[in-house]
C-alpha cells in the first residue's frame, strides 16, 4: 500500500503520514493502533510495533488449553468433529497439529517414519517428506509448489524466522518417484481455480479442495494465529468413499501399512 492509499484509507493527511514515518511526529498509542488495523499487521508484530514506539502491549497471548479460551476451543472442536466424515485439522503459526478429527486419522498409515507422527507434529513436513505423506500424494509437485507459496506468503507478511527455516528444510525435499506415480491422477474440472490434493489410499485415489478458516474478530494472540484447515471432495468419487468409511468404525487408518500413532483432536 503506497503512502498516499494509507493516508486515504486511514482519514489523515499525507504530511501528517509522513512526518510519523520520517520521525518529524510522534504517533500516539491510538494512532498506531490505528494505522496497524488499516495496514492488517498481525497482532504479533502489533505488540511489537507499541513496544517499539514505548507503549505497553494491547493483545494478550495465551495457551489454548487455559480456561479463558474454553469457548474458543470448543468452537474449533466443534468445527472440526462437524465437518466429518470429511478431513480437518486445527494448526497454529507454525503449523504446527493443534487437533484433528478422525477422518485425518484415517489418511495417516503408511508413514513410514514414525517420528513424524510425535508430537508437536508439524503438518508440511508430515505432508512433504519423503517418509511422510508425499510418496502418496499423487500430484506431489503440484501439492508441494502449493505450499511452498503459501509459506513463502507467510513469510513475507511476518518476517518469521521460523517459517524461513521451514521454508528452507522444505524446499530441499525431492518430488523423486513414489508410490504415488504408480497411479494415474484423476483429471479434475477445476478450471485452474483450485490446487486439488489427490491422496493414494487403499480405498482407491481421494481428491481434495481445501479451504483456511480464521476466526474473524480475534483479541488474543494465539487465537488470531490458529487456522482450521478443511479438506472437501472434490470430486464424487472421494465422497462417497469417505461417507462410506465414516460409517465404520475409526479404529483402521487408510494407508499401505498400519500407522504407528494415532494422532485425533482433543
Amino acid at each position: 500500500m503506497s503512502q498516499l492509499e494509507l493516508s486515504l484509507e486511514a482519514e489523515i493527511s499525507q504530511r501528517h503520514l509522513s512526518f510519523l514515518e520520517s520521525g518529524r511526529s510522534t504517533p500516539s498509542r491510538e494512532m498506531l493502533m490505528h494505522l496497524a488495523e488499516r495496514l492488517d499487521i498481525p497482532l504479533r508484530d502489533r505488540n511489537a510495533m507499541l513496544l517499539a514506539a514505548g507503549y505497553a502491549p494491547a493483545y494478550t497471548e495465551r495457551a489454548l488449553e487455559d480456561p479463558s479460551m474454553t469457548a474458543a476451543r470448543e468452537a474449533v472442536e466443534m468445527v472440526l468433529k462437524g465437518h466429518e466424515p470429511f478431513p480437518a485439522l486445527a494448526i497454529d503459526r507454525h503449523w504446527t497439529l493443534l487437533a484433528a478429527n478422525t477422518a485425518v486419522d484415517r489418511l495417516l498409515g503408511g508413514i513410514e517414519d514414525p517420528g513424524l507422527l510425535a508430537p508437536p507434529v508439524n503438518v508440511l513436513k508430515l505432508s512433504l517428506h519423503p517418509r511422510g505423506l508425499a510418496p502418496r500424494i499423487a500430484n506431489l509437485a503440484e501439492w508441494q509448489a502449493h505450499l511452498l507459496d503459501r509459506l513463502r506468503h507467510q513469510i513475507a507478511v511476518t518476517g518469521d524466522p521460523v517459517l524461513a527455516e521451514q521454508l528452507r528444510e522444505l524446499s530441499s525435499y525431492p518430488v523423486g518417484e513414489n508410490l504415488a506415480a504408480l497411479h494415474t491422477a484423476r483429471p479434475t474440472n477445476h478450471g485452474d481455480v483450485f490446487v486439488p490434493l489427490q491422496l493414494v489410499t487403499d480405498a482407491g485415489l481421494l481428491s481434495f479442495i481445501s479451504t483456511t478458516t480464521v476466526f474473524g474478530t480475534p483479541r488474543d494472540i494465539t487465537l488470531s494465529e490458529l487456522a482450521v484447515e478443511a479438506f472437501f471432495p472434490a470430486d464424487t468419487a472421494t465422497a462417497e468413499i469417505l461417507r462410506n468409511l465414516g460409517a465404520q468404525p475409526a479404529s483402521e487408518p487408510l494407508g499401505n501399512r498400519p500407522r504407528s500413532r494415532r494422532v485425533s483432536g482433543r
